[in-house]
């Protein structure tokens, strides 16, 4: 039997290819050596004969061709493997078009005559004018300068990547920066009023706000960072605090408080971007992870934010198609389901996926950041969003997953609930709030009330002006601080009432008007919730919901916090009346839905990663929180606890005035020495009791000094530790009374009678 021959044709071996190195080094080495030969006074044979060819061949253009062949040189031998095949040769074709164009324009600025008849060689080169000669007889003069305007912006376009609105953008940032250094150039350093105002976003410098915006693939769109979106935070004037209303300063025409220096007080903190060489990594892996699925996926938009990433994929269309014969596009639930093996593909875990981003046609995969970045409250405070947020009670949130800082206003929210695991990051965006509510306020403007159970995170805030009280540890008179809040919140409707206003503001206004002190804001900050609803959850809950359903109008503002996210801590209650929420990360999808009412806080980071729900929106927005260390806390307590934030004197340094006193809330935190005399009354009393009656035992002091049970005992073991009465002899028999009769007749009038 013959062998069956096999019918498959055999692979021919591959042919032999040049790497594009070799010819990246090669244009360096003609680069180098044309530097070198320009500046040179002696040449070899060939240099000579290499520049004389430059020269007839390029005119003035010798000077530009050695740039053109570094960049090219450069671009085979790092980028020629890292570009997408649709925009591989942009570059290449963007610095010929570009060097062509500068050849025409030369000679059209040093026009020479024909090169053959007359041997003139003009500003191109032979090049520039066999160009020149082309476009003057097809367009004319008029037409081939205007050909070579489009052909120069075509070009840079080309090479930088950019669109021409970004290109429009940059033109006039460096214009407006070299405007403003113009202005501002020759402004006295010593003089802090002379301090330029802040600029506005498309008046910050270049070098602090501007990145290069890159697109993935030429005709798909990709943008990194949006044109619009700043991935360094944009930095005001560092020596112009933020002003509070101008009620908070003056009185009696005079300045009475002054703010910190943001400057002074906080520090800066640098920030970590990705390399451009990884976002494309990971642009290619989640796009073949997707097809590798049967999904038909593009990545559109890239924001980089201080912990993650986030990549805006676009889904495609499916091979199968409708009734209509149109193409099906590919389904959201889809591109969902496949959060596990993304994660699994990029090497990265946990992924989260907005499906679909609020007002974009976009799904948006989040990843985490290999090094991840400190956001600084200094940027926050500085940044432009926190001037242009309006509003009393600012607050300096953090920044979401673009780069862009977030500020929120706790007046219109009005309350805030914040939940979280331990050491997700509640207790650092507390102090942060707090440190920026005293950033930007003064006592006359906004007084704090602080409940702290753990009694180690807001002690450190004891001895600031802006306390109504000390801080309050003690879980047995957080019943009565509460119920002082909800009488405090009726007395001021009755203001409000009487002056014929609305709300806080109105009164304010009024106030300022007829020259009366204003009425503060009070912010209660409550750090661990659960404590409260173990000890006493009926009190706690009613006191807490009836604040939060009608203090807003009067000025009076809750900020609660909780590490044990369970049902029966953050009530139904409790929720109704808390539409702004923070989540930080949590241990599973149940504890989630109870802050949230949805998933999502399971995939969370830890270390102030949060979503963030506002009042005005059911979506989530994914934030890193803003960080302040201990350092700056304590410059900034020492600050307003020294009294520094009083009124400088011109005529020498500050000088502090020594602690200031806090003026009791309440009748528990007023000193004890009433308390303690009547104690001392009723010993002697008691005293005088026991000796009249030669006995002494509890019920005896009850019936006649009229006093508890409580108080009864405490006085018998006094007198048993003075050595007036014996220890007890058990059974219920009174105690004796060790004192002699000499002394019983003196201490008893009556016994001589």
């Amino acid at each position: 039997m013959a062998k069956r021959r096999s019918t498959r044709k055999k692979t021919p071996p591959p042919s032999p290819t040049v790497r594009p190195e070799v010819f990246g080094l090669i244009l360096l080495a003609l680069s180098l050596l044309t530097v070198l030969s320009l500046l040179s006074v002696s040449r070899g044979s060939f240099t000579e004969a290499w520049l004389t060819f430059l020269t007839r061949l390029a005119g003035w253009g010798r000077y530009v061709i050695p740039v053109a062949f570094f960049m090219l040189g450069m671009w085979l031998i790092q980028r020629f493997g890292a570009e997408d095949a649709d925009e591989r040769w942009e570059k290449p074709i963007g610095v010929v078009l570009l060097l062509l164009t500068l050849l025409a324009t030369f000679d059209f600025i040093s026009p020479g005559g024909d090169p053959i008849a007359t041997n003139q060689i003009g500003g191109g080169g032979v090049l520039g004018w066999v160009l020149r000669q082309l476009l003057v007889s097809a367009l004319d003069v008029a037409g081939a300068i205007v050909f070579l305007f489009f052909s120069l912006v075509l070009s840079v376009i080309l090479l930088s990547g950019l669109s021409l609105r970004e290109l429009a953008v940059l033109l006039r940032d460096l214009f407006l920066r070299l405007r403003d250094w113009w202005q501002f150039r020759n402004l006295p350093i010593n003089q802090p009023d002379a301090m330029p105002p802040a600029l506005s976003p498309s008046r910050q410098s270049v070098l602090e706000r501007f990145k290069p915006l890159r697109r993935e693939s030429k005709g798909e769109g990709v943008v990194i960072n949006g044109q619009a979106t700043p991935v360094r935070p944009v930095a005001a004037p560092p020596a112009v605090p933020v002003s509070p209303p101008v009620a908070a300063y003056e009185e009696g025409g005079k300045r009475r408080w002054q703010l910190p220096l943001i400057a002074e007080i906080l520090e800066e903190s640098g920030e970590v971007e990705i390399s451009e060489a990884e976002i494309r990594q990971r642009v290619r892996i989640i796009e073949e992870t997707l097809a590798s699925f049967g999904v038909e996926a593009k990545v559109r938009e890239i924001h980089q934010g201080p912990a993650v990433t986030q990549f805006s994929v676009e889904p495609g269309y499916m091979a199968t198609r409708d009734a209509k014969g149109n193409p099906r596009k590919v389904r959201v639930s889809k591109i969902v389901n496949l959060a596990n093996d993304l994660a699994l593909a990029l090497s990265a875990a946990p992924i989260r996926i907005e499906a679909p981003i609020p007002g974009r046609p976009y799904v948006g995969i989040e990843v985490p950041n290999v090094s991840k970045s400190i956001v600084s409250l200094r940027s926050a405070l500085e940044s432009p969003a926190f001037y242009a947020k309006q509003g009393i009670l600012k607050i300096a949130l953090g920044r979401n997953v673009a780069g862009h800082p977030v500020i929120i206003d706790l007046t219109t929210m009005p309350h805030l609930l914040i939940a979280g695991a331990t050491g997700s990051g509640k207790s650092v965006c507390i102090n942060a709030i707090v440190a920026c509510l005293l950033c930007t306020h003064t006592p006359e403007t906004l007084r704090l009330l602080m409940i702290d159970p753990k009694m180690v995170e807001l002690v450190n805030y004891n001895g600031i002006p802006h306390l109504l009280a000390p801080v309050v540890t003690d879980l047995e008179r957080v019943v009565g601080v509460l119920s002082w809040a909800t009488r405090e919140m009726d007395r001021r409707y009755k203001e409000l009432s009487k002056a014929g206003v609305r709300n806080i503001s109105g009164y304010n206004q009024k106030a300022v008007r007829i020259g009366e002190d204003i009425m503060p804001y009070i912010v209660i900050i409550i750090d661990e919730l659960a404590d409260l609803m173990m000890m006493a959850p009926d009190d706690v809950e009613r006191s807490v919901a009836r604040i939060a359903q009608m203090a807003r109008a009067v000025g009076i503002h809750l900020i609660l916090a909780t590490q044990r996210p369970s049902v029966d801590v953050v009530t139904g209650l409790i929720k109704a009346n808390f539409p702004a929420r923070i989540a930080f990360a949590v241990s599973s999808q149940v504890d989630s839905r109870v802050i949230l009412d949805t998933p999502g806080a399971e995939r969370l980071l830890g270390k102030g990663d949060m979503l963030y729900m506002s009042p005005d929106s059911a979506k989530l927005r994914r934030l890193q929180g803003v960080f302040v260390s201990d350092t700056e806390l304590e410059r900034l307590i020492k600050f307003w606890g020294g009294g520094y934030g009083l009124p400088r004197s011109s005529l020498g340094p500050v000088q502090p005035p020594g602690p200031l006193e806090q003026k009791a809330l309440w009748d528990e935190f007023a000193p004890r020495q009433k308390e303690e005399t009547e104690e001392e009354v009723l010993l002697e009393k008691a005293i005088e009791v026991v000796k009249k009656h030669k006995r002494a035992s509890i019920s005896l002091l009850q019936r006649r000094l009229r006093i508890g049970y409580a108080r009864a005992a405490r006085l018998i073991d006094a007198l048993e530790a003075q050595g007036i009465i014996g220890p007890d002899p058990g059974g219920g028999r009174s105690r004796e009374v060790l004192a002699d009769e000499e002394e019983a007749g003196e201490s008893d009038p009556e016994a001589g009678a």
